[in-house]
């Protein structure tokens, strides 16, 4: 058997952890001890009962959703993944959520759902839909009474009185709560009674909000071809619902707010274009009275006969100085042409055979040596009147030294 470095055994130990199933999402249940804030945000402490003792570590951007005070001596619900740190070679627990004990049952429910939910693909960016800028109807599928309603009317109606809003009235806590919100989410669509939907309900416990948490509803929210806003309670209140639907608002009336723009802004809005399209088509205006005026005092306008009699003279001059500059040319072309027609008289074979002298051919070229031409071989012997047709009997070459 090889022998293994520490390093190894720990890495080794550490793979172990990181892949059981088992150990990759727990709830613990335990007692908060040597509770540490470490100046980076991290929390560090131990979770013990009265048989053992685990550390535990949450790092910042975990702790940071925590919203009661950790304290030594406190019980409470962990979820998270255990594993080790090789550089300790201890095991701990990576706490991602915590909760004071007496929710666990409830807590350990909207884990399991919302990491079933997110595998699936319910939560992804990619399906949520775009809320309509001016919806015609919204549908508020709340309870008919209690705050929560009358907030939702009353802003929606202050902020863009042109939509109307359709309150249809639904079970929002206690038992087939869940059920009578996914039935009218179902119900709105079948019929498209509105361009966006509203669904929520005022604050409460997490028992109280729980039908938020049913996989029901979230699959109902999923499948909504009409854009929902989840608005569920207050601000710090997250539930399955908020991660479904196509927009969370932070309460009833932030819902509302979202829905709808704000009409006077809009009339702001409608105003400023209007004045900046006034002020562009007088720019517009000017620009064409001042090119307007530009023509009207031109000449061409003011006296079209005595501007049409200029014309008439600007165009004899200038047939003139044509006819001038065409002659110029043609007298320097001839000029050339009868420079390069004595250049090329004096230069030509013909001029030189005239002078008594003769050009000897033969096979198609001129022949310039003795030596380009065979006994017995026809050759041409081109003079001033005419040619004569030779054959060759002797070739003489001449000793030049």
């Amino acid at each position: 058997m090889n022998a293994v470095t520490v390093t190894e055994l720990s890495n080794y130990i550490k793979s172990l952890l990181d892949n059981n199933e088992n150990l990759s999402a727990v709830l613990v249940r335990g007692e908060l001890s040597n509770y540490k804030i470490h100046s980076s945000g991290h929390h560090y402490f131990s979770l013990k009962d009265d048989g053992a003792v685990i550390s535990a570590v949450m790092f910042r951007g975990y702790s940071s959703k925590i919203r009661f005070i950790p304290q030594n001596g406190m019980k409470v619900v962990l979820f998270g993944k255990v594993s080790s740190f090789p550089k300790s070679g201890q095991y701990q627990i990576y706490v991602s959520d915590m909760q004071p004990e007496g929710i666990g049952a409830l807590y350990a429910a909207f884990e399991q759902l919302k990491q079933k939910l997110y595998s699936e693909g319910l939560f992804d960016k990619a399906h949520k839909k775009p809320l309509p800028k001016f919806p015609t109807t919204v549908a508020l599928a709340t309870s008919a009474t209690g705050a929560a309603v009358r907030d939702m009317i009353r802003i929606l109606n202050s902020r863009f009185p042109m939509s109307r809003v359709l309150v249809c009235p639904v079970k929002v806590q206690g038992e087939g709560a869940a059920e009578d919100i996914a039935d009218m989410l179902d119900y709105i669509n079948e019929h498209e009674l509105a361009d966006v939907i509203i669904c929520g309900r005022g604050g409460g416990s997490i028992e109280d909000l729980w039908a938020f948490n049913e996989e029901v509803l979230a699959r109902a929210i999923y499948r909504s071809n009409i854009p929902v806003i989840s608005a569920v309670g207050h601000e710090p209140d997250i539930t399955i619902a908020d991660y479904v639907a196509d927009v969370r608002a932070a309460t009833p009336s932030n819902g509302a707010e979202i829905a709808v723009y704000d009409s006077t802004e809009l009339r702001a809005l409608i105003s400023g274009m209007w004045s900046r399209m006034l002020h562009a088509e007088k720019n517009a205006i000017d620009r064409r009275r001042q090119k307007l005026l530009q023509i009207a005092g031109k000449k061409a306008m003011s006296s079209p006969e005595q501007y049409l009699s200029d014309r008439r003279m600007y165009l004899a001059m200038l047939e003139q100085r044509m006819e001038k500059t065409v002659s110029a040319v043609i007298s320097r072309k001839k000029q050339s042409f009868v420079k390069a027609a004595a250049t090329l008289d004096a230069i030509s074979p013909l001029k030189v055979i005239g002078r008594g002298y003769s050009m000897v051919t033969g096979q198609g070229r001129v022949l310039k040596s003795v030596d380009s031409v065979q006994i017995g071989e026809d050759i041409d012997i081109t003079m001033a009147d005419g040619t004569l047709r030779c054959l060759v009997k002797e070739k003489r070459r001449e000793n030049n030294g």
